[in-house]
């Protein structure tokens, strides 16, 4: 088992990309919104009565969708990675978004496939 973690920059793409994460064979995915380092320090040195303006009137979301989903493998992993990329380009240009899965030794919790699933794959 893997953990998938994707940072998302454009929160306007999270449906495409959960669609092509489940095309992959991503069974659930979490998802929280986050903001980076980055988009922090922006924020700090904004001009303060623009910064106003654009929290009320709603264009000063500056956050990050961050998805998290266990998969059965690195090869599912690498599938919704490249799936990823399908939808949103290059993940090495900036303002895309990252990519990352982690091994995971135990889980607890997670929904068992269903005989239908096992006699589909």
């Amino acid at each position: 088992m893997h953990m998938l973690i994707m940072v998302l920059d454009d929160s306007t793409r999270l449906n495409e990309v959960l669609e092509a994460w489940t095309n992959a064979g991503v069974r659930g995915v979490t998802i929280l919104e986050s903001t980076g380092l980055n988009r922090v320090f922006r924020r700090k040195t904004a001009d303060p009565v623009y910064a106003g303006f654009s929290q009320i009137f709603g264009s000063g979301r500056v956050g990050h969708q961050t998805l998290f989903a266990v998969v059965d493998s690195v090869d599912v992993a690498s599938q919704a990675a490249a799936a990823t990329e399908t939808v949103l380009g290059d993940l090495t240009k900036p303002d895309t978004g990252i990519i990352f899965a982690v091994p995971v030794a135990q889980a607890w919790g997670l929904p068992q496939p269903s005989a239908n699933e096992d006699k589909n794959e």
